[in-house]
């Protein structure tokens, strides 16, 4: 008999590196779903501050909750996808879901919501994973970066051609991850484990998106622009490994976006028909904001719409700052 839907046992699955404070806060959140068979496996990534005391104590307090121990190599030099390759191998089930060690769920019914869409062909669920609202400009933006990516990744894969996921909430199945290899093409690259691999193994028919506000998982986000660099840096840096299609497509977004307005300056400055170009200012304004208002309450950020005007701007800028540090970049360590 089949297993019912929504009950399928899951493997939820963390790579940790020094995390001592954010699994000592967050997993007993992951222990105690409302979920009637899984395991929480934690990958303690060759860490040097407490994480393994506190790991211990888990693991005998709950009988679900496994520990895979990564040591440091002299001569060979770990990352996170050879952590994550580890906890697989260990998971004692098919279906598999991905977190982070700061990450929150947003509720008991998180392995349930993302569990339930295992149904038919499907082997890639797609999460959201929101940053917590804090005060101060950083946040804002970061928030705001976080929520149009993710419209972007989740509109893609509705429209059948899904380009990336984020680990911090993302589910696949452990045979489609053997089946083609894992992340072994792009094993030399440190960050990727979550967009290159749904950009590498996502289909028209493989793959849905779980966007409903229990299902989230929230994030603390850097507390400083340099720290938020480092992070960035890393991300970009492997979106030139994308398919050629999404290469283009996202290329095409950010210099069109970032075009849109440095034309807008240019006409203005030059007294060039200034209400035709306030009008189409205006009109695209308009537009974004009744398409994206819906989208915004939907995903929980409803408060992000008002800075849409200011932010839309800085995003842009940021894209193609970010787009050719990533492109000359290599990054070479995970954490």
């Amino acid at each position: 008999m089949d297993t019912p839907v929504g009950n399928l046992p899951i493997s939820v699955i963390i790579s940790a590196r020094n995390e001592y404070k954010n699994l000592n806060y967050n997993l007993p959140f992951i222990l105690k779903q409302d979920y009637p068979d899984y395991e929480v496996i934690v990958v303690n990534d060759c860490s040097s501050d407490e994480s393994e005391f506190i790991l211990e104590e888990y693991e005998k307090a709950y009988p679900n909750f496994k520990v895979v121990t990564v040591n440091e190599h002299a001569r060979f030099k770990t990352g996170k996808k050879f952590a994550l390759t580890l906890g697989i191998k260990a998971a004692k089930h098919e279906h598999l879901l991905f977190t982070d060690a700061d990450c929150m769920p947003a509720s008991e019914q998180w392995i349930s919501l993302m569990a339930r869409n295992f149904v038919d062909q499907t082997q890639i669920v797609l999460g959201y994973s929101p940053y917590k609202k804090t005060s101060g400009f950083l946040n804002l933006f970061i928030r705001f970066e976080t929520l149009k990516t993710a419209v972007n990744y989740l509109s893609a894969a509705l429209c059948g051609d899904a380009y990336m996921g984020i680990g911090r909430n993302l589910c696949y199945t452990k045979t489609l991850f053997f089946k083609n290899k894992g992340f072994a093409s792009h094993m030399h690259v440190m960050s990727g484990d979550d967009d290159l691999f749904v950009n590498q193994n996502a289909t028209t028919d493989n793959l849905t998106i779980e966007i409903h506000p229990d299902a989230h998982t929230i994030s603390t986000a850097k507390e400083t622009f340099i720290a938020y660099y480092k992070q960035k840096r890393r991300h970009m840096g492997v979106g030139k490994l994308y398919k050629n299609k999404h290469r283009r497509f996202l290329s095409f977004d950010a210099i069109s976006g970032f075009l849109y307005y440095v034309l807008l300056i240019v006409f203005l400055a030059l007294n060039f028909e200034v209400i035709m170009v306030v009008g189409l200012y205006v009109f695209r304004l308009v537009f974004q904001l009744l398409l994206y208002k819906k989208i915004y309450k939907k995903l929980n950020c409803a408060d992000l719409i008002w800075w849409l005007p200011f932010f839309d701007i800085i995003y842009y800028i940021y894209l193609n700052l970010f787009g050719l540090i990533g492109t000359f970049s290599k990054t070479t360590q995970w954490k």
